[in-house]
């Protein structure tokens, strides 16, 4: 049944938007949920996640998340960020730039505010240089906004599986400097980025989400 509180969605058509945070945010729940509410809705939906959502860029996920310093030497910091951004081009001609000139509504898991934060601010690398290449990878494409789910380091752990990933292997401090990119990130640019308190139980998160998105969507 239509939720008869969803009469703003419709205005969320054509729009580009992406669910971000820290590893343990539990924005990939919050985006699944989304996106079932949405469709629900009778709004069309591109879903799409970082890296990987085209053959090419599953290739690249798969490299990116099962590469293994230790077995095949580090992969430099510079290289990282051009494998994302590789991704991520490849994303956004094949499946975002057509997806949003149909006028659907592009929900993406993930996208350059992660290398942001990530190979950027975690990582050390220049934020202007990470940017100058997104332009190259995103053209004109950049998202209308990105909700940024903000969990402290201590609740993220307590919601990491025991299979951790390549990214999630980095340590407390790496992860408290990424959870302090994305809010460095809103802060620099607040029409373009929404903070949902994320450490609540899942339910009064996603009411937190569909409040502030209500909101930013009266403005479109």
């Amino acid at each position: 049944m239509t939720d008869p509180n969803a009469s703003w969605l419709p205005a969320l058509r054509g729009r580009f938007v992406v669910f971000d945070g820290p590893d343990g945010s539990g924005k990939s729940t919050q985006f699944r949920r989304f996106t079932d509410y949405v469709e629900a809705a009778g709004i069309q939906v591109c879903h799409v996640r970082e890296p990987g959502g085209t053959a090419v860029g599953e290739h690249i996920r798969k490299l990116l998340l099962e590469y293994r310093d230790d077995q095949h030497g580090q992969m430099d910091l510079h290289c990282e960020m051009l494998l994302f951004m590789a991704s991520r081009a490849q994303l956004v001609r094949e499946r975002i730039a057509p997806a949003r000139q149909r006028g659907e509504l592009v929900l993406a898991d993930r996208f350059i505010s992660s290398t942001l934060a990530y190979q950027g601010t975690a990582g050390g690398m220049a934020i202007d240089a990470i940017r100058q290449v997104g332009h190259v990878a995103l053209g004109e494409h950049w998202p209308d906004l990105v909700v940024i789910f903000d969990v402290d380091e201590k609740t993220a752990a307590s919601r990491l599986s025991p299979l951790l990933d390549r990214m999630e292997q980095k340590g407390s401090d790496y992860h408290r400097k990424v959870r302090q990119g994305y809010l460095d990130q809103a802060q620099a640019d607040p029409s373009h980025h929404l903070v949902i308190d994320a450490r609540a139980e899942p339910d009064i998160v996603f009411d937190r989400l569909t409040t502030g998105l209500r909101e930013r969507a009266a403005a479109w």
